[in-house]
């Protein structure tokens, strides 16, 4: 299993969450019995849905083992599986089955989505969140470096490591097998204290994988240095010194 950061992740746990808060409320099941949450990281979102549902019974899985850890010694008496979604077999099917940031880790989108909406009940809805496939500047900030330097032959792996399709291809996925299908997507605009927040910020998930690449502390301090340069560039102050990073999201429900 991969190793993940909870405390590095949740650097910015209020802004991570708030998608989660935002899809819970557009799924419409009043009163879901059994809730899972794939990919539940720390148990921010799992969190979210005990809110949105209280009397269900809500489990959480995620393929990161620091995670889980973290998940449980927070709510130890609440359910949590470690497990990959792309493992995950479920033995009934769920009321809600929802993901919150986490299905871009995954590729072949059409054959997870069918998967993951095949384990929703009649009467129920599976509900996910992921950046969308132009989420932020960012994502080419990085792309051009990996590109432009001593590790370029290493970055095949890294470059193609998230999967965000198009919306309309969730649809086509979706609606032969659904009774509605709901999308949209959310441009936020995340105040940060500085340019260099915002590398923070993907360095706990998309930079991930390029970091990953690099052979020596010397070529991650160069990768970084160039990066927090063209960050700086590209997303200028505002008046008070702080910074907005615009970061758009695609979300979809899908009701069986």
């Amino acid at each position: 299993m991969e190793s993940w950061s909870p405390s590095e992740y949740m650097r910015f746990g209020d802004e991570r969450t708030r998608p989660s808060v935002d899809l819970a409320s557009r799924i419409a099941v009043e009163r879901p019995a059994t809730v899972i949450d794939l990919g539940c990281g720390p148990g921010n979102s799992t969190r979210v849905l005990r809110q949105r549902w209280p009397e269900a019974h809500v489990i959480g899985l995620d393929s990161s083992s620091q995670m889980i850890e973290a998940a449980r010694a927070e709510e130890p008496l609440e359910e949590w599986i470690l497990s990959g979604i792309e493992d995950w077999i479920p033995s009934t099917a769920f009321d809600v089955v929802f993901s919150n940031a986490a299905l871009q880790w995954l590729p072949d989108h059409r054959a997870l989505v069918a998967r993951a909406f095949q384990a929703v009940a009649p009467g129920g809805a599976l509900g996910f969140q992921i950046p969308s496939a132009d989420f932020a500047a960012v994502r080419d900030l990085i792309h051009g470096i990996a590109l432009d330097g001593p590790w370029t032959a290493r970055m095949d792996g890294p470059l193609g490591e998230l999967t965000m399709e198009s919306p309309g291809l969730y649809y086509d996925c979706l609606s032969p097998h659904a009774r509605s299908v709901d999308i949209w997507e959310t441009e936020y605009f995340h105040v940060m204290d500085s340019s260099s927040a915002i590398v923070d910020w993907i360095a706990s998930t998309g930079l991930r994988p390029f970091l990953r690449a690099l052979e020596s502390e010397d070529e991650t301090q160069l990768f970084l240095a160039r990066l927090n340069e063209r960050v700086r560039d590209s997303y200028p102050p505002q008046e008070d010194g702080r910074v907005l990073f615009p970061f758009k999201r695609t979300f979809v429900v899908a009701y069986r």
